[in-house]
């Protein structure tokens, strides 16, 4: 047995030489995770801020969810959907009585759920709407992120996303985030098929609109036979402080998006939900997954779900994103390098003015150093978002943490 103890230099310099550069990682080398904590593979411990761009809502390695995973896998793990297994029928009833649809398209990634409701969409444009063959029209907003596939890159307004990667796919307007009189007069087209959203514009910086902005964006689609669609991959199973984002303007988008904490930490999973009339526009052969709707992943997905509900995640992040937030503005208050506090829930951003030739880099590093991680984004802005399972004695070290280190950059 090898018993050699490597460093985080080992393995950061193994993924730098045999990897494709992709990713900028902060410079931590993870080797275990429990709860809200992980451990370097020098033994050092951080609080994980960052919970996997919220897929890790249940913490680390929630226990029973990795019973579940055990138990699955020791059975049943993957048919295809050339055959019937006796998990995805179980799962879709759950989530579809759940969220109050009539049915659910099981998928893998986030971008493949996306993808899967453009699709649904442009087919639903065609045959209920009667726009004319491949002239339908996605509106979608600036500052989206729906994902990196060539198609969903080919509406990004972000150059580090789809710079150098045309030609790109057409059919989509771009207009405004948080601008219903933009939204209102877009629609106006009779080809726009469906409005693809985020409740919180999670990769943009956790950017959050006026209240009430999902709600009229739904009233404009219904007037004028639109399809909203809600990507509530990152905001939905508690994240925000809601069960879903969308439900803090008790809106029902005709289609639902979900993926992240849906698998628990342990699986990708992602999921689209719709009635009928706009699913059942898609049928046997032309659209599908090899690995969407495996019964482990059904099964993991059934329990986190569960879980999330009966453990209250999504109170939990109402009460302590609040108290997060009134203590992030306390420490801007303090410090004028901070310009901006903002967020929903656990789902939050803290702005940074790079002045002074220190940005958000420079503070992630400093809270890694303190034994916080988080993540920087476009620059001048950290995403603050602990697991859900976090608690309110948890989150005032974490707190204390960040004042520290902005005390450090005054």
């Amino acid at each position: 047995m090898d018993t050699t103890v490597h460093t985080n230099a080992f393995f950061m310099e193994l993924e730098d030489r045999y990897g494709a550069h992709n990713y900028k990682p902060v410079p931590v080398v993870i080797a275990k995770g429990e709860g809200v904590h992980v451990w370097d593979v020098e033994g050092n411990r951080y609080f994980d801020f960052l919970s996997g761009y919220s897929a890790l809502n249940h913490g680390h390695c929630h226990p029973e969810l990795v019973e579940v995973l055990k138990k699955q896998a020791s059975s049943l793990t993957l048919t295809s959907r050339a055959f019937y297994n006796d998990r995805l029928g179980v799962y879709e009833k759950k989530m579809t009585e759940l969220f109050g649809y009539d049915k659910l398209l099981p998928m893998n990634s986030g971008v493949e759920a996306v993808e899967t409701a453009i699709k649904l969409a442009r087919r639903w444009g065609y045959a209920k709407k009667g726009i004319r063959p491949d002239q339908a029209v996605i509106v979608v907003c600036d500052g989206n992120f729906h994902g990196r596939t060539i198609n969903v890159i080919s509406f990004s307004t972000d150059p580090d996303s789809n710079k150098d990667f045309g030609p790109y796919t057409p059919g989509y307007k771009v207009i405004p985030y948080n601008d219903t009189a933009a939204l209102e007069e877009a629609v106006r087209d009779k080809n726009v098929a469906g409005f693809l959203v985020e409740p919180v514009q999670g990769e943009a910086g956790v950017v959050v609109p006026d209240d009430g902005y999902m709600a009229a964006c739904a009233e404009i689609c219904r007037k004028h036979d639109v399809l909203l669609i809600a990507d509530e991959i990152q905001t939905g199973l508690g994240r925000t402080g809601r069960w879903l984002c969308c439900d803090y303007d008790k809106v029902h988008p005709q289609v639902l998006i979900l993926g992240k904490a849906l698998g628990g930490g342990l699986m990708p999973v992602s999921a689209v939900l719709a009635d009928d009339d706009v699913m059942l526009g898609i049928r046997p052969g032309e659209h599908g997954s090899t690995y969407g709707g495996n019964p482990l992943a059904c099964a993991v997905a059934a329990a986190a779900v569960e879980i999330s509900r009966r453990d209250g995640y999504a109170e939990n992040s109402d009460r302590l994103g609040k108290i997060l937030r009134r203590e992030l503005e306390d420490i801007r208050d303090r410090h004028e390098r901070i310009t901006t506090v903002r967020g929903r829930g656990l789902f939050n951003a803290m702005v940074i003015d790079p002045s002074g030739g220190k940005n958000a880099w420079d503070v992630c590093l400093s809270l890694k150093d303190k034994g916080l991680l988080a993540k920087p984004t476009h620059g001048d802005i950290i995403r603050f978002a602990p697991p859900l399972v976090i608690t309110e004695d948890q989150l005032m070290e974490c707190v204390d943490i960040i004042r520290k280190t902005m005390s450090d950059f005054s």
